[in-house]
């Protein structure tokens, strides 16, 4: 559900430290998507296959805009065909399993190369900001999860795998009247991540074992079960 968007925005987002339930963590490939974070706002977003939304146990978490870390092992990418079967321009079939948004430069930047093992190096934390629910805007039917790392790529890593850590909530939904509120919106909300993550309590989030392709406690025990 929406809701009205105020006057003004606060500059930080949530308490000097992460509180419960953060951090969140969530991990997937890097998957194509139907591309109009980069085509149609400019605002190039990676999306990974999700379990109905449950996240890190939390089935009911508030839609809205978050902040974190994301990082990117691109060892995981396997050959230069895989990758670029994975940039196939037709978008996936809608459904619960799949966000909303694709993983590309925006339509300004040069054609990209696939980066593949051999070119790249295994693992690189970004700041995060993402969206979780409904996006009022394009009247979406099922839930979906939109993430975009702030940093300017090059090339596309469709095949790489994306590991998340949630840390703090910005804002609910709101609709908007036009395209331009909202790309400047989401470009304020992009401020507040980066203000918000400059704080003490959540530079060392950065060095999180998670980002960097650890296992959390459900992963731990599964393996320990098929022993």
């Amino acid at each position: 559900m929406s809701t009205t968007r105020p006057a003004t925005r606060d500059p930080i987002a949530g308490p000097p430290t992460p509180e419960p339930p953060y951090p969140l963590k969530l991990r997937g490939p890097v998957i194509k998507g139907f591309g109009r974070g980069s085509r149609e706002l400019g605002i190039p977003t990676a999306n990974i296959p999700l379990s109905g939304l449950s996240i890190d146990g939390n089935e009911s978490l508030a839609s809205g805009i978050y902040y974190g870390y994301a990082s990117l092992d691109y060892s995981t990418i396997s050959s230069p065909s895989s990758s670029s079967s994975s940039s196939d321009t037709s978008p996936p079939t809608k459904s619960a399993n799949f966000a909303v948004a694709d993983l590309e430069e925006p339509a300004t930047a040069p054609p990209s190369r696939p980066l593949t093992p051999s070119t790249s190096h295994q693992s690189t934390v970004y700041e995060t900001v993402l969206s979780i629910g409904y996006n009022p805007y394009y009247k979406n039917t099922q839930r979906s999860i939109e993430i975009h790392l702030l940093h300017s790529f090059e090339r596309d890593f469709y095949g790489a795998t994306l590991s998340l850590l949630i840390l703090g909530y910005v804002r609910p939904e709101f609709d908007y009247v036009s395209k331009e509120a909202l790309v400047e919106d989401i470009r304020e909300d992009i401020r507040v991540a980066r203000r918000s993550l400059e704080r003490v309590g959540y530079r060392g989030f950065k060095g999180d074992g998670w980002l960097k392709g650890e296992k959390g406690e459900e992963g731990k025990e599964e393996e320990e079960g098929g022993r």
